[in-house]
């Protein structure tokens, strides 16, 4: 507050010849520019030879991850194509596998056992036979 009264006051009062004369904008902008030249160091040309070597050091290094990185991402995509491709051949053969299952189940079945053993000329028994493992003579039981 102290200090909006001090402008109002100074800004009331009429310039006289002892008040300074604002400096011109030449004048500030050459002051501005040596104070920041004045924050950065002189760079010798050999200092700039070894930044230039510098830079160029770190392009290279970057460029050569870079393109590894590159690298190991195209062979790992490579592994997922031949990943894929195997799981659609291991599908393959399990759908070969179950239909050989079926195949085999049709062929045991009870009906078709009879019928392969009639046309091989076998007929059913009449008295089938057991065997009873529990007791301790022959084992056969007649039925």
């Amino acid at each position: 507050m102290a200090l909006a009264i001090a402008r109002k006051v100074s800004a009331t009062r009429p310039l006289t010849k002892a008040t300074k004369v604002a400096p011109t904008k030449k004048a500030v902008s050459e002051r501005t520019a040596e104070v920041i030249s004045g924050l950065f160091p002189e760079i010798t040309p050999g200092a700039r030879a070894t930044h230039k070597y510098f830079a160029t050091f770190l392009t290279v290094v970057g460029l050569t991850g870079f393109l590894v990185l590159l690298g190991i991402n195209t062979l790992l995509a490579q592994d997922a194509f031949t990943l894929s491709s195997l799981k659609t051949e291991a599908k393959a053969v399990a759908d070969e596998r179950d239909a050989i299952n079926r195949q085999i189940d049709s062929h045991a079945a009870p009906e078709k056992l009879a019928a392969a053993a009639a046309a091989l000329g076998m007929r059913p028994s009449e008295t089938p036979v057991f065997l009873n493992l529990a007791t301790q003579d022959s084992g056969v039981t007649h039925g």
